[in-house]
């Protein structure tokens, strides 16, 4: 299974994208700003191609255990990237909500200026339920493309 994140949109603070499974247009994702130099908690990861896992340690794990635990069995987390750690995906509106992960919504807008998602609960409820078999096998990567930089480009 694989997951596509097509950023098409930056501003000084954050990136907002069109999240794809298996080339379903699932949600919108939020993260945070392109630098050249990355500084932590406050840069996007590198487009690419990763693998996303289960972790089921740390202090996000254990809250999402509580707040969904219908359906919890750890966080997405995406794995390899170089320089990065801990990356996840879990829910959040802004930027101030993400420290280099995926936020994930069902819209994004923007408010005073800030790109916001709106939704992120029930994104994240659907997103999760597609993918956690695939990732608990071992099945699943997600792929980061830079489609705001070809359009900044252009």
């Amino acid at each position: 299974m694989h997951i596509r994140v097509e950023r098409f949109l930056s501003d000084g603070d954050s990136t907002a994208s069109e999240v794809f499974v298996d080339g379903e247009r699932v949600c919108f994702g939020l993260e945070d700003e392109r630098r050249d130099v990355k500084v932590a908690g406050e840069t996007r990861i590198p487009a690419g191609v990763y693998s996303v896992g289960l972790r089921t340690v740390g202090g996000f794990h254990a809250r999402y255990a509580k707040r969904f635990s219908a359906f919890h069995q750890g966080m997405l987390h995406v794995q390899g990237v170089p320089g990065f750690q801990f990356i996840l995906i879990h829910c959040g509106n802004t930027d101030a909500d993400t420290a280099g992960c995926l936020l994930v919504g069902d819209d994004v807008v923007t408010t005073h200026g800030a790109m916001r998602l709106v939704a992120s609960v029930s994104a994240y409820t659907r997103l999760y339920r597609m993918v956690v078999g695939a990732a608990f096998e071992g099945d699943l990567t997600i792929e980061f493309v830079d489609l705001d930089l070809e359009a900044a480009a252009a």
